[in-house]
């Protein structure tokens, strides 16, 4: 029977237990998209990752983003802990790596501490900020458990935003962030009142106090109750945030997953390029397991 070889590693972390857990399959060649997706619902992280060659030779590899129930264009933590395993392997090419996936190509720039060992990974988002649906308060706080009151609207109301996967961002009020817990009564009926939304509800609450933010990310009806890391969220929230703000660059420090005894931190960069405002999130990685699947 076919073996199949994966680690897992922590995401946004510098040490095991905390971050995103992350699963990489690291050579699916012979798997099918069923296969993939059962793996990803059996290893139960918020994301597994299948790597194949690429389609063209001058990128590194083609991943594959399953969460629990469906593949997934993009996503932060996937290719920030892939190209991490990957490197370790020396399949970087002068510290960067080029993977192909469903939104477009992903750029990754591969972090080394001071012994030269990989210790991290910065990606770039594959597509600018793109603006969708504006929600009200009073439809999107009962999905966090929350009152209106709760949401803050002096820098926007809640917005439908993405970078190569799409989110609700939402501002609440310091006090509410650890109070918030998903209702999925509230969150199957935005979907249902928003065909919009395309049956993806993933909302992404923070606080901001200047460039440091504490943010949190819940998607029940894709089977993530909370996530302790989301960097695409992450990315996207800093590319809207430059947005509004204004001048040509901007830097955050983004807390996540306190609420879960998972700490996360995430390092977002934006900026303004030709096409609109492109943002860049990165942080460490540790591993954990390997092993493998037999299929």
């Amino acid at each position: 029977m076919p073996r199949f070889a994966y680690q897992t590693v922590d995401v946004f972390t510098d040490r095991p237990f905390g971050g995103n857990p992350l699963a990489v399959f690291t050579d699916a060649r012979g798997m099918t998209d069923a296969q993939m997706q059962a793996l990803a619902a059996e290893m139960n992280y918020s994301e597994t990752t299948f790597v194949l060659p690429p389609d063209e030779p001058a990128h590194d590899a083609r991943v594959r983003i399953f969460h629990r129930t469906a593949e997934m264009p993009f996503a932060g933590h996937p290719n920030v802990g892939t190209a991490w395993v990957l490197a370790r392997q020396g399949r970087d090419r002068g510290g960067i790596l080029r993977f192909e996936q469903m939104a477009g190509l992903v750029e990754i720039a591969i972090d080394r501490d001071e012994t030269g060992e990989v210790s991290g990974a910065v990606i770039a988002a594959p597509q600018p900020l793109s603006r969708g649906l504006e929600l009200t308060v009073e439809e999107v706080a009962p999905c966090a458990g929350l009152e209106a009151a709760d949401l803050v609207t002096a820098a926007h109301p809640p917005v439908q935003a993405s970078v190569g996967v799409s989110f609700v961002l939402a501002q609440v009020a310091p006090a509410a962030l650890a109070r918030a817990t998903p209702d999925l009564a509230a969150f199957r009926a935005l979907s249902a009142r928003h065909p919009g939304l395309a049956g993806r509800v993933s909302l992404f609450l923070y606080v901001r106090d200047g460039s440091a933010i504490r943010a949190r990310m819940f998607a029940p009806l894709a089977g993530t109750w909370e996530d302790p890391a989301t960097g695409s969220a992450s990315a996207t929230l800093g590319a809207l945030l430059l947005s509004l703000d204004g001048g040509e660059a901007a830097a955050f420090s983004i807390t996540q997953g306190v609420e879960m005894g998972r700490p996360s931190q995430l390092r977002v960069s934006a900026h303004r390029d030709q096409d609109g405002v492109r943002a860049r999130v990165g942080g460490s990685c540790a591993p954990m397991f390997h092993g493998e699947a037999v299929l």
